[in-house]
């Protein structure tokens, strides 16, 4: 080929040199006179070392290509380079020496003794013979594959199938989001830094380094990833995050990740074995290079990568569409299905030339950011002794197992303090904590008294694992009731919610709708607060022409099985270095209940409780909350967010360092997929928008998927104006007009969503409820970030319309309007050690 052509396809010659070892003759000049050879490095050996003869990277050769086929034909053989590794070289035309030439003597006996023959070479093709390999060459590589030296994802199952990680190979983890795919990856890295001790590159294109870091703890010690996100770590996983640091595993989460920056890093690592990428995108994103229609070439170059370094190249993608994994054209693939069985998936093995080879069940732990082998238990790990059995050790390791549905995000339905319970269950079981299971266990039958458990088969379990405790071994009920009356501190974790008895009446808990049977009729005329009519109105009257209602059978697809509870972003937080402890308490009727203690450092220094307590938070939203009066399409990526739409968004948690401030995202960040990421509505969108604009985070997070529709604010304005001014009229009366009025407007709100088939409500849309929601918890969470700029010391913020600051007695922050109305509070005052008031209390 000319000079010219060769130019533009240097990059599929050189690859071709080095996977097939074909050599290409290359002319230059109108009469062919400057004609070279590019030849893999077997012509030329002395090619191997770079710093022997003239060599150029290949970017650099392609620009000057011209000159350097001159210097070839001259007799100056060039060597090509990838980053610092020899890879081809340039030659003469005529320098092939003569031993390549077509000799059936030599070849014999080349062949007899195990050495590689060349096959004859044409006159009339421009290329030199290839290289040919016997069975004597052949037969090393077979004896050494599959040895321990190729690194291993440290579960049997999926080791057997696979034979390992093949060196020299790229091999192509395929999953849809959400199953675990990354996972893969990192117990693959897990197993090679950690057990073996070998260097590890890991090419961080959806995680960052901190999100990669939290995992692998997580992973090692059984601590829960949700509360590492938030930075709560116990004295034991601290311990070893400073053993982790030594591990041998590089990190490479730069922006603008590509295949050809991965492949210019790799030869500089010395001793690499092993590179992971993590991830491939299937949606084009124009802030991810490795996305969209760049993935083939991408694995192209990754593939070409493992064979020029001879080190396995493990990718992941986040799809499993085969269309798709056809294109990339792995070596072998790894395809991660969910199987009928919720706690496992089933791994396919594949090999490019013979289809499946093999297969593994795998159970997901994603609670502690890993796969488990499927005859293993979530609390067992290779690298941590089990825990001796004990009398009630199955229905401990039972109730967990049914917990994690829950308590992994994968399904909604129970409220969120029974969540937090069984989140806290789980690690003490993980752990063989006997006694954190004794002291959870009174909360949590509490917690679990008050529920009523989904009408689903994981709803079935978790019940039936709950009604063991009524044995003598933990007292079952009685003995919750007697601690509780006792004034027992039992373990509650920080962010936890108030408890169901102090829920204000516009409020429910997560996965019920505290709706009954014919809570969706209108008010009788004549009623207080005909609510449930006024919002039915307020949606007619829209011009846009809204869908309250989505048909049933569009619910299970699109955006509607993304939208949950966890949407709504309250915080639940406690300062860090506050103290919160369930004690029992007395209410005035002699009714005994269990509330919060905040026990406060000494190193506040003096002050008191300030309560905080906003009025018709859930209402005041309905002013100005941004939603999407019609049908949510599918967007996909976006670059910036539009302000001209709403829906729901897929984001990166963005950093918050401050320990003053609880996240900004809530409880959100409890629940990310396996890529540590989250959907929020564009309440939270506009909110980290803001807090970018003010400085007070670097970037606003990539979007990486959305349902989106037109926005609007006014929907529920009219709402919003007839419930204040219902409010204004009654608030001073009390009484039962009063509490009338409240039921009616939290019924009408709760019937956004209802959560019920049998619940015939005028409406259904999760988004807009959760939108409400958000839009309330992001002016409450902002309100008192006001406060804390102005000085003050916040010590809790909970649900959406409760904070609880230290401040001098008697002096609420400046930031709170104290009065009845909407958007303003009432403020309390609570002395040091006292329980903190709920409810009607």
């Amino acid at each position: 080929m000319n000079a010219s052509e060769a130019r533009s396809a240097l990059y599929a010659l050189v690859k071709r040199a080095v996977e097939d070892g074909r050599t290409t003759l290359i002319h230059r000049g109108r009469k062919r006179q400057d004609r070279v050879l590019l030849a893999p490095l077997d012509v030329l050996p002395a090619a191997r070392k770079a710093e022997v003869l003239p060599s150029r990277v290949l970017s650099a050769a392609q620009k000057d290509f011209g000159d350097l086929i001159t210097r070839a034909a001259r007799g100056e053989p060039q060597v090509l380079l990838r980053n610092s590794t020899p890879v081809a070289v340039l030659l003469p035309a005529d320098a092939v020496p003569a031993t390549h030439a077509s000799d059936p003597a030599s070849a014999t006996g080349a062949a007899l003794t195990g050495g590689a023959v060349n096959s004859p070479r044409h006159p009339d093709h421009g290329s030199t013979p290839r290289r040919l390999a016997t069975l004597g060459d052949a037969i090393g590589a077979v004896l050494t594959s599959g040895q321990p030296g190729d690194p291993r994802f440290g579960l049997s199952g999926l080791d057997a199938a696979t034979g390992g990680v093949p060196s020299g190979r790229l091999t192509l983890v395929a999953a849809a989001p959400n199953i675990g795919g990354s996972l893969l990856g990192l117990a693959a890295a897990r197993q090679t830094a950690l057990v073996a001790g070998r260097k590890v590159l890991y090419a961080a294109s959806g995680p960052n380094r901190a999100d990669i870091m939290r995992r692998i703890l997580a992973a090692e010690t059984g601590g829960d990833y949700p509360r590492l996100k938030q930075g709560r770590l116990t004295a034991r996983e601290e311990q070893a995050a400073q053993q982790l640091v030594q591990a041998p595993l590089l990190i490479d989460d730069g922006s603008d990740l590509t295949a050809q920056a991965i492949a210019e890093t790799a030869p500089h690592v010395q001793d690499l074995a092993l590179v992971v990428v993590d991830r491939l995108q299937a949606a084009p994103s124009a802030r991810l290079p490795l996305s969209g229609d760049r993935l083939p070439d991408a694995t192209q170059q990754l593939a070409f990568l493992a064979r020029a370094l001879h080190v396995p190249v493990l990718a992941i993608i986040d799809s499993d569409e085969p269309a798709l994994l056809g294109l990339l054209d792995a070596d072998v693939l790894i395809t991660l299905a969910p199987t009928q069985n919720p706690f496992q998936v089933q791994a396919t093995v594949a090999e490019r030339d013979f289809g499946a080879i093999g297969s593994a069940p795998l159970r997901p732990d994603l609670l502690h950011a890993r796969f488990l082998d499927t005859q293993a238990t979530p609390h067992d790990h290779p690298r941590t002794p089990t825990p001796s059995p004990t009398p009630g050790a199955t229905a401990a390791l039972e109730l967990a197992e049914a917990a994690l549905p829950y308590t992994s995000g994968g399904h909604q339905g129970i409220p969120a303090a029974l969540t937090h319970e069984l989140a806290a269950w789980r690690t003490a079981v993980a752990g063989g904590d006997q006694e954190a299971l004794k002291a959870i266990l009174p909360s949590l039958l509490q917690a679990a008294a008050v529920s009523r458990m989904p009408d689903t088969a994981e709803g079935h379990r978790l019940a039936a694992a709950l009604q063991a405790y009524g044995t003598p071994m933990y007292s079952g009920a009685a003995a919750a009731g007697q601690a509780a009356a006792a004034g027992a501190a039992v373990h509650a974790p920080a962010d936890r919610g108030q408890a169901p008895d102090g829920v204000a009446e516009d409020e429910e808990e997560d996965g019920q709708d505290g709706l009954a049977p014919g809570d969706e009729e209108d008010e009788p005329e004549g009623h207080v607060f005909p609510a449930l009519g006024i919002l039915k109105e307020a949606v007619d009257r829209s011009k846009m022409h809204p869908i309250p209602v989505i048909r049933t059978a569009e619910r299970d697809s699109g955006p509607w099985p993304l939208i949950s509870e966890d949407m709504d972003g309250e915080p639940r937080w406690v300062h860090p270095d506050v103290t919160l402890t369930r004690v029992a308490h007395l209410k005035a009727n002699g009714r005994r209940v269990r509330r919060d203690r905040l026990d406060v450092p000494d190193s506040f220094g003096e002050g008191v409780l300030c309560l905080i307590d906003r009025n018709g938070s859930y209402p005041s939203a309905c002013s100005a909350v941004p939603l999407a009066p019609n049908k949510l399409l599918h967007t996909g990526p976006l670059d910036t967010f539009d302000k001209t739409k709403a829906g729901i968004y897929l984001i990166d948690i963005p950093h918050w360092d401050r320990t003053d401030m609880p996240h900004p995202l809530g409880r959100i960040i409890e629940r990310p997929d396996t890529q540590g990421r989250v959907w929020v509505t564009t309440p939270h969108v506009k909110q980290l928008g803001r807090l970018v604009r003010e400085g007070h985070l670097d970037a606003a997070p990539a979007i990486h998927d959305s349902f989106t529709g037109k926005a609007n604010e006014s929907l529920f304005k009219p709402f919003y104006e007839a419930t204040r001014k219902t409010r204004t009229e009654l608030v001073q009366a009390g009484g039962g007009p009063y509490k009338a009025y409240k039921t009616r407007l939290s019924i009408a709100l709760r019937l956004l969503w209802p959560k019920r088939a049998e619940q015939r409500s005028p409406f259904w849309r999760p988004d807009w409820r959760m939108s409400l929601v958000a839009e309330a918890s992001v002016r409450h969470w902002s309100v008192a970030f006001r406060a804390v700029q102005d000085g003050h010391t916040l010590l809790a913020l909970r649900n959406v319309d409760a904070a609880v600051f230290w401040t001098p007695d008697g002096t609420p922050p400046a930031t709170y309007r104290i009065g009845a109305g909407f958007g303003e509070v009432k403020a309390k005052f609570v002395q040091p050690g006292e329980a903190i008031p709920e409810g009607d209390d």
